[in-house]
């Protein structure tokens, strides 16, 4: 029985014809048949590119959001400006030509709106009642100092409130917007009337 040379180890047997790193080459191979498939590799990598897809189109679509949001409140912003821009323009025009339907007004409640002279100024009353203007101030209403102008001023025994008695010049609006106020007469109560108007009504009240 031969005997075994002590230190002495077994390898393990290599081809003939393979060298060192072909070796290596197929150990590298089989280490590789226990990793993870190159398939679920590939999957990794393709879902973190569609979650950082998913990120900059979220970001993008909020851009644009916001985007068009401004583009938006600035269309509103310049057409609010535009319309302001013309009513500054037309009140302004018409401002200019409130003289001359004051003058109107007087010729016709002189009885001198005749002719030629009529249908000129119903012309021009009828465009400018299109572009908007309106006249205010009647005898009979309430002073609101918001719309009238008070030029003279008496006490009135058959009025219970301050009251226009008399329009000495139309008011004229345009829309909301006052462009001029009416002048007026104004009439007050006359001092004490509505105490007695309250103690006549009490004694009724007292007789009852």
């Amino acid at each position: 029985m031969p005997e075994e040379t002590p230190g002495f180890e077994e390898k393990p047997d290599v081809p003939s014809d393979g060298t060192p790193e072909e070796t290596e080459a197929a150990d590298s191979a089989d280490r590789a048949e226990g990793a993870a498939p190159a398939g679920d590799v590939t999957d990794v990598a393709l879902l973190a590119q569609l979650d950082q897809a998913r990120t900059a189109l979220t970001e993008r679509t909020g851009d644009l959001q916001r985007l068009q949001a401004e583009y938006q409140n600035y269309r509103r912003r310049v057409e609010r400006d535009r319309v302001t821009v013309k009513e500054i323009a037309v009140a302004s025009l018409l401002s200019e030509l409130l003289p001359v339907l004051d003058d109107v007004g007087r010729a016709r409640d002189h009885g001198e709106l005749v002719g030629g002279f009529k249908s000129v100024a119903e012309s021009l009353e009828t465009v400018v009642a299109k572009m908007g203007l309106q006249q205010f101030g009647k005898e009979g209403e309430p002073f609101d100092p918001t719309i009238h102008e008070a030029l003279m001023h008496s006490y009135a025994p058959d009025v219970t409130e301050t009251t226009c008695v008399a329009i000495l010049q139309p008011g004229y609006r345009i829309g909301e917007r006052t462009i001029r106020p009416a002048r007026v007469a104004v009439a007050e109560p006359q001092p004490g009337a509505q105490a007695k108007a309250e103690e006549s009504d009490d004694s009724e009240k007292d007789s009852e």
